[in-house]
């Protein structure tokens, strides 16, 4: 997913919350019975304090990785192939903002501050998707991106329509609507260069080759090596463990390789019929750490062009907050 929240440690300096202490015992059963019931908690009602800092934690670093996701991409925009290709990219990337907007909105109706949540990114102290930490060498890893990374996101974000916080289900329906999109366009991309010259091919298969292990990882680990899965998962926050996911992620993308023609690279990739499932190779966990804790190719990279990028546009938002303070001393004259 966009995020890897119940997987990563607590930033250095931040307490972690006890679920149990000092709530009311009367309104915790209250609650947890709203959430067996699979219904939705809204921003004006009680909540414990750690379910809201979990969503807080969680929905920051979504909203983070949408932000940060669009480095990559934005990066191919004037080298697209065609002008067809530039149009679909800058809708895509303009698609990822937005996201970024819903996310944050959505975590600033649990009490936190754009500022606060920015200012935590920018800083190193909050975590974005491991995932947007590689480079991006060629065309083809624009469509990989898209049919291998956003398609491994949307299997891990559909769950999140049933969110038990009613803002942030809300703002994923949307979001799912739009990354199925993004799916699409990246697989389209890939057969078409699929058709084309052995060069395009071998390129398409030198991508995923690069790409396929990193977004089995995206999953994050085990939910038993996970730190705040449990949790999560009682809360109604988290609805499917994550080797459940990347199963269903490997069944389902197994036959879109083999319709593109790519071979995926896991010698030990096979059918197995006992389960209903594709069995598979081990991740190597080592080099997902690594990146998460900031040694991955581009993490600094990454972290530094957007901060050079909020710097740069301090005078847009100075400018927009000028206008709007002129807007209402007009308005309050106007009452006057």
């Amino acid at each position: 997913m966009y995020t890897q929240s119940f997987s990563v440690q607590d930033a250095p300096g931040l307490k972690a919350v006890d679920s149990a202490a000092a709530e009311d015992p009367k309104l915790m059963e209250q609650f947890q019975a709203r959430i067996d019931a699979d219904g939705r908690i809204e921003p004006q009602e009680w909540m414990p304090e750690a379910y809201r800092k979990t969503l807080i934690r969680q929905i920051s670093q979504h909203a983070h990785s949408e932000i940060v996701g669009m480095l990559p991409e934005g990066n191919w925009i004037l080298r697209a192939p065609s002008l067809k290709r530039k149009c679909i990219l800058i809708a895509k990337v303009q698609d990822e903002g937005g996201h970024g907007l819903y996310l944050y909105s959505a975590a600033e109706t649990l009490g936190t501050s754009r500022a606060e949540m920015l200012e935590a990114l920018h800083s190193g102290k909050a975590k974005y998707s491991s995932i947007f930490n590689y480079p991006t060498l060629n065309w083809a890893d624009i469509g990989v991106i898209g049919w291998l990374v956003d398609g491994a996101a949307i299997m891990n974000q559909i769950p999140l329509c049933r969110c038990s916080y009613g803002p942030y289900a809300r703002a994923m329906v949307r979001v799912c609507k739009e990354e199925s999109f993004h799916q699409r366009q990246g697989y389209e991309a890939l057969l078409t260069m699929m058709k084309g010259s052995k060069e395009q091919r071998d390129m398409v298969q030198d991508a995923v080759n690069r790409w396929w292990w990193k977004c089995l990882a995206m999953f994050g680990p085990s939910d038993a090596d996970s730190l705040h899965s449990s949790q999560g998962m009682k809360w109604g926050i988290k609805r499917i463990s994550n080797d459940d996911l990347r199963q269903k992620f490997i069944d389902a993308t197994v036959p879109q390789a083999n319709v593109l023609g790519i071979t995926l690279p896991d010698p030990k990739l096979k059918w197995n019929e006992a389960r209903g499932h594709y069995d598979h190779g081990e991740i190597d966990w080592k080099e997902f750490w690594e990146t998460v804790n900031g040694n991955g190719p581009c993490n600094k990279e990454r972290l530094a062009t957007r901060v050079k990028a909020h710097k740069d546009g301090q005078w847009v938002r100075d400018a927009a907050m000028a206008y709007a303070k002129k807007q209402e001393q007009r308005r309050m004259k106007e009452a006057a």
